[in-house]
């Protein structure tokens, strides 16, 4: 089959590339060293070939990740690193618990209390190191771990996200406020006990060799987008969206891909050779930087500028080598 048969808009991956990024950051974090996060792709084929890479734990982000993930036999431990008080969610992940070994964040008191009202075993004690989002404040993480312990929880580690340096681009200075944040996640750990300290992403999975962290929480990388690419990381641009070419005047064309079809929030996506001016509903509109429109019917490789909301679009991925279609990966674990 050839990409030219394949329906648009349709998520492509670049099987190759992908399969070097996978190598290249397994070089760089083997083994447990790496908790990949399944919120970037959702899909528990290409978690396999991470598997294959030597990870066996993985970091979820929805429960469905969690269910999806045991079901599909990908990862002996996971861990929800995100706060949930569902009882009936949480009840589905505890019945998967003599499957996979299955973790789950907590930062209240109230979070406890959800997890051990649905039998949930294991939990781990997120901390605030300064993304203002979950996690409780480093001082009360303790007392928070007594709690659990009291309830007869096993109190696995902490963890924290420094989410907000993920894009910050000088690397000295990116390097010093998470070691600064860091520092906020050791002084809890030190007080909840455990022998896990979880942090990081992609951004700056390599700036944790001193901080004291056991694991990396990274997931863009095996696809990529091209806000992290401003960073100059060793991975490469792995997924599209491909579109075709709708209309075309004497200065412009659109193509059927559009706000429904990619995640925006870090802007416009790119076309190379091409500046893309606005996108709507179902349409890009842009322009070449030279020569004339491309015609109608000519297809386009748009590249997405985060690849975690545009690959939660999509049902499935066309996996390709240039122009042939060599498989197709189920998003599998979309939804919550």
């Amino acid at each position: 089959m050839r990409i030219s048969e394949v329906q648009t808009p349709a998520l492509v991956i670049e099987g190759a590339i992908a399969q070097q990024n996978i190598a290249a950051m397994a070089a760089a974090l083997p083994g447990t060293r790496l908790r990949p996060h399944m919120k970037a792709t959702k899909c528990t084929s290409l978690a396999r070939e991470q598997v294959r890479a030597g990870h066996t734990t993985f970091t979820c982000a929805t429960p469905r990740e969690v269910v999806g993930m045991v079901k599909a036999g990908v990862g002996d431990d996971l861990l929800l690193a995100n706060e949930c008080v569902d009882s009936i969610r949480l009840q589905e992940m505890a019945a998967l618990q003599d499957n996979a070994l299955i973790t789950v964040a907590i930062d209240s008191e109230e979070t406890l209390q959800a997890a051990h009202a649905a039998g949930i075993q294991h939990v781990l004690i997120d901390v605030n190191v300064g993304l203002p989002r979950c996690g409780i404040a480093p001082e009360l993480a303790g007392s928070l771990a007594d709690k659990a312990r009291s309830l007869g929880k096993t109190v696995r580690g902490v963890m924290g996200y420094e989410g907000h340096l993920m894009m910050v681009a000088d690397h000295s200075e990116r390097l010093a406020k998470v070691e600064a944040c860091m520092t906020l996640l050791r002084s809890a750990a030190n007080d909840v006990g455990g022998d896990i300290i979880s942090a990081g992403g992609t951004g700056t999975y390599n700036l944790h060799d001193n901080t004291g962290v056991t694991e990396i929480q990274a997931g863009s990388y095996s696809l990529m987008d091209t806000q992290y690419a401003q960073l100059g990381l060793p991975f490469t641009q792995a997924v599209f969206v491909i579109g075709t070419v709708i209309s075309s005047s004497t200065q412009w064309a659109v193509i059927d891909v559009g706000l429904k079809s990619l995640g925006m929030d870090h802007g416009n996506p790119s076309i190379d050779g091409h500046a893309v001016w606005f996108c709507s509903d179902e349409h890009t509109t842009f322009s070449p930087n030279e020569g004339a429109p491309p015609k109608v019917g000519t297809r386009i490789r748009v590249i997405p500028a985060h690849v975690d909301p545009t690959v939660a679009q999509h049902d499935a991925a066309w996996v390709v080598n240039g122009d042939d279609v060599i498989d197709r990966w189920a998003i599998d674990l979309r939804g919550w």
